[in-house]
């Protein structure tokens, strides 16, 4: 009796401890009190800045007021809108180009599998972070300065240099996340490093390079606006000059800010078709865009080829002939229309290299170094740039906040019906292609709430973001824990809060630090349109050469939070891994 009292007790303990909670890693407490810590931080940034929707409301007042003073609303005549429309084309075309074939070197130095040297590595990442810390309106504000009035290249550098950071990052990304097996089989075989890129690497990666491109296209096109409040021609500056005519320029700038969203969604939309195609995902849906992609989708039969999709037994000479087959075809017509579009853009763009100013391109670049303050102090940029960090996190908050609503209800696999998927999805195109920087001109210019403006509109612009990032992640969750409680009998509601919720959570943390990170940088810009923070310090030195040292200080400390920021998003990423 002893004896099986005694072999009892252990079996008893065994099912005690399986009974109890995993013990929560010391790792994810922490993590969790760094996302409260930053939730709170966010919300007290709202009542710092004196943010309330009641300010909003009262603010419309004054809004009714303008719009009873201006103009009809109008856009220019088709010529010069036309002229508008193909120079802000041409000159976002022109920058991402740079950006894109830049990056290949930069991200070939910078990922890890493909790198020459540990020091290159490093190099290669610090420029990348360097190129998207610093704002491609001061870019611009800068080589303005070296440029003859009117040019288009300082965007065309400006956007270029600035689209160098993400481009570079992804695409260094998706290199080190590539299949092994054909870079080994190239060396094995006795081929060099250059050949292990192009043969091995560089065609497993070619798509995503390419979407990345598209998508990096998007977002400087939205960006351009800003751009003509430093001088560079296009639909942002003529709507700078159609706004700076109180009240009877409002009616057309605000027709070119129209225009400038139209452009944003049916470029959007074409940009994600292509991006969608190339990387293979299938269409789905009755909608437009899904008959679209599945009609260039469809394939006939290839000679030589049965309809199963199985190549015939051909030889050796056959195989080296390579013959024309239809994805041939298609994939070097899409090359050849790719180049076409690079040198319309370069038509556009009416590039004229004649108009730099050489005598000034050195004494120029000489006067960033060395950094200083000048008439200022450490603890006003720093005050400054607490002012900016707030709008950053403000605006995030917000956008979280309708992001898990908007987003959720755009997956797949969370929305009742295809109907509300497609409604939300639409919703998020549309918010992502109101320029964010546009709508904080229109409503500083209008209802003068300052940095409100500025975080009504990042948070707006932070939707369209942030919620398609939301609705992508729930998407590409496995099925099983959802297909599990709907056979348990669960209801719609219940399988998103306990399947779909919490698998989503890591991704959701993560999205909305590079919401953070991106609104630093668009919160920095702000101050050229009224905002205040430390983007007004940059937009009053960039202007003046001799301040261009305090533009170097400024830039440095910018670098600093995002590389702060990239560095929480990196340890959040493995905690919650």
């Amino acid at each position: 009796m002893t004896a099986a009292r005694t072999t009892s007790r252990p079996a008893e303990a065994d099912a005690a401890a399986s009974l109890r909670r995993p013990r929560i890693p010391t790792s994810r407490i922490a993590g969790c009190s760094a996302v409260l810590l930053m939730l709170a931080f966010g919300v007290y940034s709202l009542t710092t800045l004196d943010f309330s929707w009641s300010n909003v409301a009262a603010s419309t007042q004054n809004a009714v007021k303008v719009f009873s003073l201006m103009d009809p609303v109008s856009l220019p005549a088709p010529p010069d809108l036309a002229y508008l429309i193909g120079l802000t084309l041409g000159i976002v075309i022109l920058g991402t180009v740079v950006a894109a074939l830049i990056s290949i070197p930069i991200a070939y130095v910078s990922a890890a599998n493909t790198t020459p040297a540990g020091w290159l590595r490093v190099l290669g990442r610090a420029i990348g972070v360097i190129t998207r810390a610093v704002p491609d309106v001061v870019l611009a504000l800068a080589f303005s300065l070296a440029f003859a009035l009117g040019s288009s290249l300082p965007g065309i550098l400006a956007i270029g240099i600035h689209s160098i950071g993400m481009i570079s990052k992804l695409f260094a990304d998706a290199i080190e996340q590539i299949d092994h097996g054909p870079q080994l089989a190239v060396r094995a075989a006795g081929g060099s490093k250059a050949q292990e890129f192009w043969s091995a690497v560089f065609p497993q990666v070619l798509p995503s390079w390419i979407a990345t491109v598209l998508h990096r296209f998007d977002i400087n096109l939205r960006g351009s606006a800003i751009l003509g409040y430093a001088g560079v021609g296009g639909l942002g500056y003529a709507m700078k000059v159609a706004f700076a005519q109180f009240p009877e320029g409002y009616g057309r700038g605000l027709g070119i800010a129209a225009v400038i969203f139209v452009l944003c969604v049916v470029l959007e939309i074409i940009s994600s078709m292509i991006r969608r195609n190339l990387l293979g995902v299938d269409a789905v849906g009755n909608g437009l865009g899904g008959r679209i992609l599945r009609a260039a989708g469809k394939r006939r039969p290839v000679r030589g080829q049965p309809p199963g999709g199985r190549m015939a037994a051909i030889g050796v000479e056959a195989a080296l002939r390579r013959p024309w087959t239809r994805a041939r075809v298609r994939n070097l017509s899409w090359a050849w229309t790719a180049v076409a579009i690079v040198v319309a853009g370069y038509w556009m763009a009416d590039v004229d290299f004649g108009q730099i100013s050489w005598n000034y391109v050195v004494p120029t670049l000489q006067s960033f170094w060395p950094p200083n303050f000048g008439s200022h102090s450490l603890g006003e940029f720093a005050q400054a740039l607490l002012v900016t960090v707030e709008v950053a996190f403000a605006s995030a908050v917000l956008s979280l906040v309708l992001s898990l609503l908007v987003g959720s209800l755009a997956a797949r696999n969370v929305a009742p019906n295809n109907a509300v998927r497609t409604t939300f999805r639409t919703i998020l195109v549309i918010f992502r292609g109101v320029p964010e920087l546009v709508l904080a001109i229109f409503l500083i210019m209008v209802t003068g709430l300052g940095n409100q403006a500025g975080v009504v509109a990042l948070a707006f612009g932070g939707v369209g973001l942030l919620g398609k990032l939301v609705a992508d992640s729930f998407e590409e969750l496995p099925p099983g824990p959802e297909r599990a409680l709907s056979a348990a009998g669960a209801t719609r509601s219940q399988r998103y809060l306990a399947a779909t919720w919490p698998r989503g959570l890591p991704s959701l943390i993560g999205n909305s630090l590079y919401l953070v990170d991106t609104n630093i940088r668009a919160a920095t810009v702000l101050g050229i349109v009224g905002g205040s923070g430390i983007g007004f310090y940059l937009t009053n030195a960039s202007t003046v050469l001799t301040l261009h040292g305090q533009v170097t200080t400024l830039v440095i400390m910018v670098f600093g939070t995002v590389l702060v920021v990239e560095g929480i998003a990196a340890w959040m990423r493995r905690v919650f891994r």
